[in-house]
C-alpha cells in the first residue's frame, strides 16, 4: 500500500477524466465555482483535487466523485476574448478523500488523506516492451514530453503512469491502474492490455 500522509482539505474538481501523477490536463473553465476554485488556488499557492466522476450503471442515477484522485497544480492560464479561462495542470500526488461536502453553489470540498509518492523502483528487463512503447507513444502525441530524461523511462511509477495515460483506455480502466500501489503491478496489468493494440 502507498505510503499515506497528512490529511489536508481541498476543492475539488470531478471530471471524466483520470489525472496521473506528473501528468498533465488542460481545462477550459467557465462556470462561476470553478472560476472561483482557480482564483482561490491561485491566490493561496495551492492544489485542489482531480477526481474521476463514477456514474452508476443504472439510467438515472446520480453521479459521485471517486474517492482516489490526484492533486493537480496550475502551471499556466490565459483568457479568451469569451470569458473562459484555459487552465494547464499538473498532477502531483495521489489522495483519498475522507469527507465531501458542498458549498451552496455546489463546489465540492474535501479533507484527503495524501499518498505521497511511490518509491522509486527499477524497470525490470521483462517490460523493456513497455519502455519502447512509451518512448513512441511520447513522439507521437506528448510531445511535451520528448525531453524527458532516460532515467524517468527506467523508473516504473513513472513509465507506469505515462502508459496509462497516453494508451487508449477507458476511464474506468485508468481509475484502476491510478489505485493501484504498486508500479510493478501496474506495469504487469498494462503489459496484459497491449494485445489488445495488436493489429491482426
Amino acid at each position: 500500500m502507498a505510503a499515506q500522509s497528512q490529511l489536508v482539505e481541498i476543492p475539488l474538481f470531478p471530471l471524466a477524466a483520470v489525472l496521473f501523477p506528473r501528468g498533465r490536463l488542460s481545462l477550459r473553465i467557465f462556470e462561476p465555482r470553478y472560476l472561483d476554485l482557480v482564483r482561490e488556488c491561485t491566490r493561496e499557492d495551492k492544489g485542489f483535487g482531480v477526481c474521476l466522476i463514477d456514474q452508476d450503471r443504472e439510467a438515472g442515477s446520480a453521479t459521485s466523485p471517486a474517492a482516489i484522485g490526484t492533486v493537480a497544480r496550475i502551471i499556466d492560464f490565459h483568457g479568451d476574448a469569451d470569458g473562459v479561462l484555459n487552465i494547464v495542470v499538473a498532477g502531483t500526488e495521489r489522495f483519498t478523500a475522507q469527507r465531501s461536502r458542498a458549498r451552496h453553489d455546489g463546489l465540492l470540498r474535501s479533507s484527503v488523506v495524501l499518498w505521497g509518492d511511490e518509491p522509486a523502483q527499477e524497470v525490470p528487463v521483462e517490460f523493456a516492451l513497455l519502455q519502447s512503447i512509451a518512448e513512441r507513444l511520447v513522439d507521437m502525441i506528448a510531445p511535451h514530453w520528448r525531453h524527458a530524461p532516460r532515467k524517468d523511462y527506467e523508473d516504473a511509477s513513472w513509465l507506469g503512469f505515462r502508459l496509462a495515460e497516453l494508451l487508449p483506455l477507458g476511464a474506468g480502466e485508468q481509475q484502476h491502474l491510478l489505485e493501484l500501489s504498486d508500479p510493478l503491478q501496474r506495469l504487469a496489468e498494462l503489459r496484459d492490455i497491449l494485445p489488445r493494440f495488436q493489429k491482426p
